[in-house]
């Protein structure tokens, strides 16, 4: 890919561009291969030959060597600060053994002997062959005394050593306070909050910094910021806002996930910048920590998790969110939560009309645990579905975490996304970083590839919820698309065949048929190479160049 050099007096988001020599992914033109962007918004799309009517008054042409243009991504649901953290830090989603994690763990103490609390996660026991969390003992010695804070993979229990819960009066009297087990619920949060306390301002800017750095880098144009008190806390959520809207991108979309009761309530949402008082406003915990909320106990513990949040807990909160014109939303994994979910959510709709819950376009993070019932309740509240597909690819499947927590049954239910699009409801697709990394390719092709079968949907479908699927779930219809009028949010690869794909192995490897007007997309076969970005754009402005792209 090359370009030509734009006077030096056209700032970057009021100058013109042409794109030419590719392929672009509009519904506008499924045969386009060249593109104008004017004042940060698509002006044009359509053929090579129809480009040269443009090519003398523009102020910079691309020349797209066959590239591929795509809308930008869109991740619905991420924490970034702990993202940075993660990719700064000390990562354990590659520890292949306990003892390996261990090591990391031990290594990464020497390496940082000035932080005031050492910061982790990722773990995963169930894949370890000890099977077994990192005792307090271990974590003691293998930070010289200490404070450690390392979050399991789903972030909703964590190990720590003693000299982070010192620093944590009357946590031993705390709700999920095991001495020999990891910490959930009040004693998760109370640790995390003193953990989140010691990172300085510094190490802050830099974490959010090297997560930016990373969503641009993969194409992703907009990020859902999933914050609240339960999660990081308002200095985190209000610089995060403040160093994006200092950039040219990506964007971010930020949600305060704190129930509100009254106008008052509202207003303090909007006043930290948030968009609603949605994302991570749990109603129940995850499912690799025995916290999700069950109708019928695990299959390999003696209960049915816990709930946080009921019906009447729900409506308040949805009733309060629709009076004022905000977004309302709930974390909800388990069947007992998202039914506890959608029974608030019709109570507030019989009390306010349902036009106006629909049309307030509330969201749901996570939503595994599905029924036919809960799914019915989805279309008919105008529910959108925040979820991640890279969660079944992490633990689905009849031998995964889901089998042993749910047994293989109940698992094959979960994430059931041909159903949700078959009954209308909205698809937003996301990550949850740092619980599964961002990887947008990576979450179209889960989607498409479920590992239940009958959950698959096509790569068409998914690539659209991971793009206009994301603004669809801000209330914004009219971008995440490369057609004139919307904004200039877009991304470069380079990538193999352009197929048409359908969710079965058998029609995957139809090629793109002329007669079908249907734009073609990357191959993404399980073992297919996925794309890679030489170039992400927001609102007309660069925000990733890939040298010698």
């Amino acid at each position: 890919m090359s370009e030509s050099t734009a006077p030096p007096t056209a700032r970057a988001a009021d100058r013109t561009t042409l794109l030419r020599g590719g392929e672009v992914h509009s519904p506008a033109d499924p045969f386009a291969t060249a593109m104008v962007v004017e004042r940060g918004h698509i002006a044009w799309v359509g053929s090579e030959g129809a480009a040269d009517a443009f090519a003398d008054g523009v102020d910079e042409t691309v020349d797209l060597d066959g590239a591929l243009v795509t809308p930008a991504f869109t991740d619905a649901h991420v924490h970034t600060t702990a993202t940075g953290l993660a990719l700064t830090g000390l990562d354990l989603s590659g520890a292949r053994t306990l003892a390996e994690a261990l090591v990391l763990v031990r290594e990464h103490s020497a390496a940082r002997p000035s932080d005031r609390v050492l910061m982790g996660g990722g773990w995963d026991a169930a894949r370890w062959p000890e099977r077994r969390h990192p005792s307090r003992a271990e974590l003691d010695e293998a930070t010289g005394g200490r404070p450690l804070y390392l979050p399991r993979i789903d972030v909703h229990s964590a190990v720590v050593t003693t000299a982070l819960l010192d620093l944590v009066p009357g946590v031993t009297g705390l709700n999920g306070y095991y001495p020999d087990r990891p910490l959930t619920d009040a004693a998760h949060h109370a640790v995390r909050a003193a953990a989140h306390g010691a990172v300085t301002p510094s190490q802050r800017d830099a974490a959010q910094r090297a997560a930016f750095d990373r969503a641009a880098s993969l194409g992703i144009g907009t990020l859902h910021e999933c914050a609240g008190p339960d999660i990081s806390d308002e200095d985190d959520f209000r610089a995060l806002l403040a160093l994006a809207d200092a950039r040219p991108g990506p964007r971010v979309v930020g949600y305060w996930a704190e129930k509100i009761a009254d106008a008052k309530g509202a207003r303090r949402v909007r006043e930290l910048g948030a968009r609603g008082a949605a994302g991570d406003l749990f109603a129940d915990g995850s499912l690799g920590s025995h916290t999700a909320h069950l109708h019928a106990p695990y299959a390999d513990a003696d209960h049915a998790g816990a709930a946080h949040l009921d019906a009447a807990d729900v409506a308040a909160h949805v009733a309060a969110c629709t009076e004022a014109g905000l977004q309302a939303g709930f974390h909800a994994i388990g069947d007992a939560a998202l039914t506890a979910v959608t029974e608030g959510v019709r109570a507030a709709a019989e009390t306010l009309g349902l036009a106006r819950v629909r049309a307030a376009r509330h969201r749901v993070e996570h939503a595994e645990m599905l029924t036919p019932e809960t799914i019915a309740a989805f279309a008919e509240f105008g529910l959108t579905a925040s979820v991640q597909p890279a969660f079944d690819a992490a633990w689905g499947g009849d031998g995964g975490m889901y089998a042993e927590r749910l047994g293989a049954a109940r698992a094959r239910t979960l994430n059931p996304y041909a159903a949700l699009l078959r009954a209308g409801v909205p698809l937003a697709l996301g990550s949850d970083s740092p619980v599964t990394p961002l990887d947008p390719w990576g979450t179209v092709r889960a989607a498409a590839f479920h590992r239940t079968p009958e959950h698959r949907v096509s790569v068409r479908a998914a690539f659209t919820a991971h793009t206009r699927g994301g603004w669809r779930a801000i209330g914004r219809d009219d971008a995440g698309i490369l057609v004139p009028g919307a904004p200039a949010d877009y991304a470069v690869w380079r990538t193999g065949e352009l197929l048409v794909q359908a969710p079965d192995d058998r029609v995957a490897r139809w090629s793109t048929d002329p007669r079908s007007g249907t734009p073609g997309l990357p191959d993404l076969t399980p073992g297919a190479e996925l794309p890679f970005c030489l170039r992400t754009v927001v609102s007309g402005q660069t925000i990733f160049d890939r040298p010698n792209g």
